[in-house]
Parts: structure tokens; sequence; C-alpha cells
């Protein structure tokens, strides 16, 4: 019986010992490049540092942007719609620096150090800003408030100061991409409960991008409102400074991907091959037999990535991927059995190469719909804020700063996460359980954020008719209090905009980073950033194309109350409406990636071993 009892209490503590030493089964590895062990990297200790990360980081971002387009007019000297166009290009600069970054960390430095690299060029950029506004752009002493504009500037001043903004750009445009991978990089999808916490991070790292945002959108917003620009650029740099001394701090927790070299090569193998290739018939009857891969578990074992399974359709890239008769030929004339083919990737690629060509190919018309989204979302930052300069911005003696009224959508965003994760989508779960679906689908929930984008529009559309209802008709060059219209008649604009929001971007995080290949998860993220760039872009060019058009003063006049900014949000409604049908065709036609199964049960020794 006590021999009994020692046996069963050393099986017990060897299972204990086991537990506490099992390896992660997606592939990833800790800061010396050994497996992950599970108790000690990852899970939400290192997820929850990367969420304070992005917050802090989202605080600094949106502490120079939401109100850089009233710099530009009350400090720089510029009229609204330059404004609004050099917002638009520089929040689109941003974002365009995200393919960078992915690229980077996809091929060469893994998403740790890119997100290290990119953090530090972050503060650099902010702490320039600050000591050149500070010390050249905001004078005379005490200008940049509402009445109260700074004068000229010389061109090197001015140099400095784009300079500036555009290093911040680089920064945050580079670290962006990669901190939302990172941290979704943490949790192993291949452990049921890990997976599940996988799904729910982008939308906390959605909700924590929008409470970073929150506190720059209203107490910054507020102090730069006023004219303490410095104050507001300072405050923003030592944000970001914590942000990346907190990220550095987690280094010992976090698991990691490696790179898997530079994918663009990979591509262009892929297109060279089949173009070498394009007499190559393939036959139905011995489709298995022509196709090369390569060991799926000692690819799983060596950098995480996975194998992708055939895919009909791009028939033409197939070709790729056929195993020649060359091979037989070599074989039969006395050669080693090794296709010269096989050692050359110029001439024949893996199914898993081809595949991720297919997947990018077929990721493009989802991500090119989005982009006309990203053009209503930009305008928060540009006409919103344009509009509610010229409303009733007082309660009393108390002035609302135009900007901070975005803190509505961060409100929307923060409530509808929590709808949707509690209440939504456990409906609809259930509701759908008997058809096999599990909820919406990330495609069914980017097609109700255009829905509601739309609808965003429409009421945005509506204030600026009764704004100028009520405006004052002998304000012929007043730039504020134009309209006795209160600016809180803008809260169900921002809060649609929010709600499309947690269906649009939190979707796009989940779907491009679930349908992007193993070694392209970064560049996955950037596709999500990249049509926010293009969108910024859009904007700008419907702003100049409607100024041009338009019979003057224009639609987006310097004094509103002669234009007809109504006109302008009925038609993104209008394209918003367009751009809706030809997602939903699109969404229709998609096809999912499907990988292979990782390393499982005896498969898995090669892991396994690795780790103990």
């Amino acid at each position: 019986m006590a021999l009994s009892n020692v046996c069963n209490e050393v099986i017990v503590k060897e299972k204990i010992k086991n537990e506490e030493e099992a390896c992660t089964l997606d592939g990833a590895v800790d800061r010396h490049g050994r497996p992950a062990i599970k108790r000690r990297t990852g899970t939400w200790i290192a997820g929850i540092l990367i969420l304070v990360n992005q917050g802090l980081a989202t605080l600094a971002f949106f502490g120079v942007g939401v109100n850089l387009v009233l710099f530009l007019t009350r400090v720089v000297g510029q009229n609204n719609a330059d404004a609004a166009n050099n917002v638009s290009k520089w929040t689109g600069t941003v974002y365009i620096f995200s393919l960078l970054g992915a690229f980077l960390s996809d091929s060469y430095w893994g998403r740790y150090k890119t997100c290290a690299i990119f953090q530090a060029i972050f503060v650099i950029g902010l702490v320039s800003l600050s000591v050149s506004s500070y010390a050249f752009l905001l004078k005379p002493s005490g200008c940049g408030d509402e009445g109260n504009p700074c004068g000229s500037h010389s061109s090197l001043h001015m140099a400095l100061f784009y300079l500036s903004i555009y290093l911040t750009a680089l920064g945050n445009g580079g670290y962006q991409p990669n901190i939302a991978t990172f941290g979704a990089d943490q949790f192993d999808e291949e452990d049921p409960k890990e997976g599940h916490s996988k799904i729910a991070f982008f939308s906390y790292f959605y909700l924590a991008l929008n409470l970073g945002s929150l506190f720059s959108n209203t107490i910054l917003g507020y102090f730069e409102d006023e004219g303490m620009w410095a104050l507001g650029f300072w405050a923003s740099a030592g944000s970001a400074t914590m942000a990346l001394i907190l990220f550095l701090i987690g280094t010992p927790r976090y698991r990691h991907f490696k790179p898997t070299g530079n994918p663009l090569s990979r591509i262009c193998q892929v297109v060279v091959a089949a173009t070498r290739k394009w007499k190559v018939q393939i036959s139905d009857d011995d489709h298995d037999l022509l196709f090369y891969e390569r060991d799926g578990i000692k690819q799983t074992s060596q950098n995480g990535a996975r194998n992708i399974l055939h895919t009909q359709g791009f028939k033409f890239l197939d070709k790729a991927a056929v195993i020649t008769r060359k091979s037989d030929n070599d074989k039969n004339n006395g050669g080693d059995g090794e296709n010269i083919d096989m050692r050359n990737p110029w001439v024949l690629c893996t199914v898993t190469q081809v595949e991720e060509v297919k997947c990018i190919l077929r990721l493009l018309p989802i991500w090119l719909c989005t982009i006309l989204y990203s053009v209503v979302f930009t305008q928060m930052a540009s006409l919103f804020v344009e509009q509610g300069a010229v409303m009733k911005t007082n309660i009393s003696t108390f002035h609302i700063p135009p900007a901070s009224m975005s803190s509505f959508d961060i409100l929307s965003v923060a409530a509808f996460i929590f709808i949707y994760r509690r209440v939504l989508d456990p409906l609809v779960e259930r509701l759908t359980r008997k058809s096999g679906a599990r909820g919406f689908t990330e495609l069914q929930r980017m097609g109700v954020g255009l829905v509601i984008a739309i609808m965003a529009m429409i009421s945005a559309g509506v204030v600026e008719i009764f704004r100028l209802k009520y405006a004052i008709k002998d304000c012929n060059s007043c730039e504020s209090k134009a309209s006795t219209l209160s600016i809180f008649w803008q809260i169900p604009q921002y809060v649609l905009i929010g709600a499309s929001e947690v269906f649009m971007y939190v979707g796009q995080l989940e779907f491009f980073n679930g349908q992007a290949p193993d070694g392209l998860k970064s560049f996955g993220s950037a596709l999500c950033m990249t049509s926010i760039s293009l969108g910024n872009y859009v904007s700008s060019l419907l702003v100049t194309i409607v100024m041009k058009i338009s019979t003057r003063p224009g639609w987006i006049p310097g004094n509103l109350n002669k234009g007809h900014l109504d006109r302008f949000y009925f038609l993104l409604a209008a394209l918003t409406t367009a751009d809706l049908f030809i997602y939903i065709i699109c969404a229709r036609w998609y096809k999912y990636i499907k990988f292979e199964e990782r390393a499982v049960g005896d498969n898995a020794h090669d892991i396994i071993d690795q780790c103990v």
C-alpha cells in the first residue's frame, strides 16, 4: 500500500513537471531561440504588457495626429482644404510605412526587433517635433490658440517641422502592424484555451488603441486647442518613451517566430517557374503525384511555418510546383535521383510557395474594398473636426475642443466590443449552430461595418444641413461659432463610426492575420494599415477633385457657411454603397486558406525532443 502511494506520488510529480516544461506546439521560440515553454513565456502576461504598450503609443501618436489639422491652420497658417489634404497625406504616409515594417519583420529582423527599432524612431520624431515647435514655430509667444494665429515661418523651420512629423510617421507606421501580430504570437493557437485568447486579443488590442487615444482626444486635445501645443507634444513624447521602456521590460517573457526570408523572392520564383513551364499540362488523374512539397514536420520544427494545402484556382501558378519528366530522365541516366529542378527554386517551387501567391491574389480584392471605408473613417480627423469648429462649442463658459468629440467614437468602440463579444456573437452562434456556422465570419463582420459607415455619412450630412440652416448669416469671415447648432449633434456620426470600426477593423485584423501565410503574418496586418493609408490619399484626392469641379467657392471653402459639406458626405455615402455591392461579390468569391495540421501525436517528437 505504501509502495503504491509512493508510486502515485512520483507519477503526479512527474506529470506536474511535464506540464511545467511543456512547449508550445506552434513552433514559437524564446529569446534564446529555444522552443518556448508554455508556463514561462507568452500568454496574457506578455499580452497585457503589449496592450498597455499599444495604449501608451496610441496616446502619443494621436496627441499629435488628432489636432494636426488645427495646428496647420493656426500655427502654420494653411487654409482648411490644404490642412485637411496635408493631414490626409501625412496619415496615409504613416500607414504606407507599415509595409516597410512588415517586410523587415517577416524577412530579416523578426517582430520583436522591428518593434523595438521603430518605437525608438517614433520617440526621436516626437522629441524633435516638441523641440522644433517650442523653439521656432510657436512665435510670437502665446500664439496658436483660436483667436491668436502665429506668424510666418522660415523654410528651415518648416523643413525641421516636416522632418519631425514624418520621422514620427516612420516610427509609428513601421511599429503598428508588427505589434498587433507580435501580440497574437504570444498565444499558442494549437492549444484550445490559448487559441480562444488569441481571438479575443485582437478585440482587446483595438480597445487598447482606442482607450489610449481617449486621453489624447480629451485632455491633450483641450490643452492644444487652447494653444498649449508644446505641452501636448512633450506629453506625447513622454508617453512614447514609457511605451518603449515597458516593451523592453517584457523581453524575457516574449515568444518569437523566426523570420522566413524575403517573401518577394519567393513570389518571383513562383511567377518565373510557372512561366518557364507554361507548356506543361496538368492531369487531373495524377494531380497529387505531380506537385512538390517539403516535409511539413521539419518545416514546423524549424520556424513554426505550416505547409498550405493545395486549392483550386489560378491553375497557371500550379505549374510552378509541377515535377516534370526531367526528373525521371535524370534518374534513369545515372543521376543521383535528386532532380536538378528540386535544387533550383526558380524552376521548381513548393505547393506552399504557390499557395502563398494565390493567397495574396485572393486577399487583394477584399483589401481594395476596404479602402473606401477608410475614406469614411479618415473624416474624423479632418472634416468632422472642421465641421465641429463652426458649431456652437460652448456649455456656459466652458469651451469644447472640436477634436475631443472623437471621444464619443472611442466610447462607442468600447461599448460595441463588449456588446459584440458578450451579446451579439454568442446569440448569432446559438442561432446558426444547427447550420454548422459559428457566429459571424470575419467577412460578414466587415460587410456590416460598411453598412454602418454608410449610415454614419448620412448622419453627418443631415447634421450639416441643419448646421447651415442655423448658420449666422452675417458671418462672412468668421472661422468658428458660425452656427448656433450645438456640437453635440455630431455625437450620432461619431458613435456610428465607432460601431463600424468594431465590425470592420477588428474583423480586418482577425481576417488578414488568420488568412495570411505563416511567413507573411506581419504583411497581413500591414494590409489593414495600408487600406487606411490609401483611404487617406483617396480622401485627399476626392477633396481636391470636389474643390475643382464644384461651383465656387466650392463644397469645402474656408468659410463652411458658404459651402456644401453635406453634399460631400452624401457623395461618400453613395460611393460606399457602391463599394458594398462590389465587396459582397468579392466575399462570395473568396476561398479560405487551408493549412496542413501542425505536428501532433507521434509526429511531434522533433519538437518535444528539442523542448525536453
